[in-house]
């Protein structure tokens, strides 16, 4: 196994058609949304595209309900007529005897004789009161036309009725009647309409006509001959003295409106009562300076206009949101359609650029995150400083989503790539080492600078190899080679293993070095790979000799230990490897197999961590080259759950285990008896003819006192 230090293979190796046009491929992804934001912001009337053009026209009233508000002003005062004016409080009878206007208004239901506004008018502008509107339909004639008609020329240029554009009707003007205005009612500055013009899709107000054509109600082209109408709140302000504030172009302005709580109606009927009179409005003192509104504010009226602050804002409320706007120039504008579609391009251009240069999906999506807080920032200050509405919705839009899905296919992208190195590296390198690598390659390379642990370690090699290489057909050993390798490396693999690296027709394999789920755990993960390649090597060698193949037997040699984890070699190659004590006893343990005719060999640690789960047999103790200490080692039997082991070898078993016990103990009379026990059962156990023999000896020639079964190896 091999890396280099550094392998950016890992992490910019574009080897394939989407890699090498990644940026291409991202730029048609954000064209793509820009051209389908464009389309959908930008036909609005057709089903399901109408959806960012409904969130921006969302958004801008959300930021007239949250932003900067028109200041009220305290000049201007809405009389409603409400439920309590249509309906009256009873009134005593002395209440009614001197004052005509209860009179008239409890005389018969609403509508009253227009005397009564005749009466209205006197009582304000008594009061000082500087103009008076009526947001009210006068068109048919109705008794107390003449005294109305002679206060409005006694107050003319204070005064202002209102008109009604019939749009059910082929836009018909309904204006007031002759009696009270002579015609053209709409030419004189005492009418003006009083027509709200919403949205046709969402039915939302949020523009004022100001002054409207008669061609532009017939939907004909301008002509510089057309008749002009004015607006209720133009003629207000006309006859105001704040003419000049009125625009005169024709079209649709957005004004801000005020609070919610702005020109709350005050009841009508108040101003003739004395009680209220008194002590509401100051015996009319209140009225002094101010402008009147007269309108219907109960609910029958259904004189509601569906603004940006909500459903339910009253018509008569709406005209002096429109003056006040208009008084203190707060008319909105929306981006031009240029700069519109300059934005969402450039939105979709610099998702482009944020995905395509910037290779961090944490700092992308931070970048992403804060791009979107910086232009809605900007979206709010423009709209509270400048009265611009700037295009939002469409521009984020697309800028989230370009980037978004730009994102996905670099996750594809890089998904596709990772798995295409893993499965090139999982050919050369162990699986779990390549996840960890691919997966946290920068702590990976961090922790392989040197570090010690404990981990434990397996060679495996196969015996007589080397002689077999002299006879044998080199392509046929090859094949069986790589045919016993995969299956062994399988074997690593499927029980948690790192493969460290092939030796020849060696494999050495480490388990704690990448990940550890503590020393027992790796030692028994280590144990059942040994087993697996025991099992494999058996069916690996009945489909060889059926097939006229010379079968192979292995060594295998399991130690645990602390070791030295470190990326080992060159600068230019180096192996993530271990070293140390417990990896060269490791090594000595699978040449020690052929010794004590075994095939799988484990180390004093190792031993005792697997002892539990683990069937094991006592073998030696033995000082390996290299080594000042004894250590014990035993071979691998099988799993103690395996319905599959011989239960008469494991009883037999402690026979040779206690044979082996009386041998160390120098008792070996009794030691003989036990191991020829053992013998009559399985007369061809290595071990026990080995222990057999020593035996005899020790009997003919006793070891000396120093003597403590301890063999020593000079070799490797």
């Amino acid at each position: 196994m091999t890396l280099a230090v550094r392998p950016k293979i890992f992490y910019n190796a574009p080897v394939h058609w989407l890699g090498r046009n990644r940026l291409l491929i991202l730029a048609a992804i954000c064209l793509f949304f820009t051209g389908l934001i464009l389309l959908f912001h930008y036909t609005p009337g057709v089903p399901f595209f109408s959806v960012v053009w409904s969130g921006e026209t969302r958004f801008e009233d959300f930021l007239q309900r949250e932003g900067r508000k028109t200041p009220t002003r305290a000049d201007f005062v809405l009389l409603g007529i409400d439920q309590s004016t249509m309906e009256l409080p009873p009134f005593e009878p002395s209440e009614l005897a001197n004052n005509r206007a209860f009179q008239l208004m409890t005389a018969r239901p609403f509508p009253w004789s227009r005397e009564v506004w005749a009466l209205l008018l006197d009582r304000l502008f008594s009061s000082g009161a500087r103009l008076v509107m009526f947001d009210l339909a006068f068109n048919p004639p109705n008794e107390g036309d003449a005294q109305f008609h002679a206060a409005l020329d006694r107050y003319r240029g204070k005064v202002v009725l209102s008109a009604n554009i019939d749009v059910a009707h082929a836009m018909q003007m309904i204006v007031p009647n002759d009696k009270l205005i002579p015609p053209p009612q709409m030419a004189d500055p005492r009418v003006g309409f009083v027509n709200f013009f919403p949205n046709l899709l969402d039915g939302r107000t949020r523009s004022i006509y100001f002054t409207l054509t008669d061609r532009q109600l017939a939907g004909l082209p301008p002509n510089p001959g057309a008749e002009i109408y004015h607006s209720l709140a133009a003629r207000g302000l006309e006859q105001m003295g704040r003419g000049a504030d009125v625009p005169r172009d024709h079209d649709a302005h957005m004004i801000r409106f005020c609070d919610d709580d702005a020109y709350q109606p005050l009841p009508l009927y108040e101003v003739f009562d004395p009680k209220f009179w008194h002590a509401n409005y100051h015996d009319g003192a209140f009225f002094k300076g101010k402008i009147v509104l007269i309108g219907g504010t109960a609910q029958i009226w259904h004189d509601v206009v569906e603004t940006p602050l909500g459903p339910g804002l009253l018509g008569p409320k709406v005209h002096m949101e429109a003056m006040t706007a208009a008084m203190a120039h707060q008319y909105l504008r929306m981006t031009p359609l240029p700069i519109d579609f300059a934005l969402v391009i450039g939105a979709g251009a610099l998702a482009w650029a944020l995905i395509g240069f910037v290779r961090r999906p944490v700092i992308v999506l931070l970048l992403l995150a804060g791009v979107t807080l910086a232009y809605l920032a900007a979206a709010r200050i423009s709209y509270d400083h400048a009265g611009l509405l700037l295009v939002t919705v469409p521009v984020l839009g697309n800028f989230l989503l370009s980037g978004a899905s730009s994102l996905g296919f670099e996750f594809v992208l890089e998904t596709i790539e990772k798995n295409r190195t893993r499965r090139t590296l999982e050919r050369y390198v162990s699986k779990n080492l390549v996840k960890e690598i691919l997966d946290n390659p920068g702590g990976f390379y961090s922790s392989l600078k040197g570090v010690r642990i404990p981990a434990t370690i397996l060679f495996s090699d196969i015996v007589g190899f080397t002689s077999l290489t002299e006879n044998a057909d080199p392509e046929a050993l090859v094949a069986q080679l790589n045919e016993y390798l995969s299956r062994m490396t399988t074997a690593v693999f499927e029980n948690g293993g790192t493969l460290d690296k092939f030796i020849g027709d060696a494999v050495m394999a480490v388990w704690g070095n990448v990940r550890s789920q503590g020393p027992a755990s790796d030692s028994k993960m280590a144990a059942r790979a040994a087993l697996a390649m025991r099992r494999e090597l058996n069916i690996l060698n009945k489909s060889w000799f059926a097939r006229g193949i010379a079968p192979f037997a292995i060594g295998i040699g399991i130690n645990q230990g602390d070791v030295l984890g470190a990326n080992i070699g060159s600068q230019e190659k180096a192996d993530p490897t271990v070293i140390g004590d417990a990896v060269n006893l490791a090594s000595r343990l699978e040449s020690l197999t052929r010794t004590y005719g075994t095939d799988i060999l484990l180390g004093p640690t190792a031993t005792e961590f697997v002892r539990d789960e683990f069937h094991v047999r006592s073998v030696a103790r033995v000082q390996v080259k290299g080594k000042t200490e004894p250590v014990e080692i035993a071979t691998l039997i099988g799993v103690r759950d395996d319905a599959t082991l011989d239960p008469e070898l494991l009883r037999h078993l402690e026979t040779y285990e206690s044979g082996f016990k009386k041998f160390r103990q120098r008792e070996f009379q009794q030691a003989k008896i036990l191991l020829s026990q053992f013998l009559e059962f399985y007369p061809n156990d290595f071990l026990a003819q080995m222990y057999l023999e020593r035996v005899q000896q020790y009997e003919e020639s006793p070891p000396g006192e120093t003597w403590n079964a301890v063999e020593v190896f000079q070799k490797k």
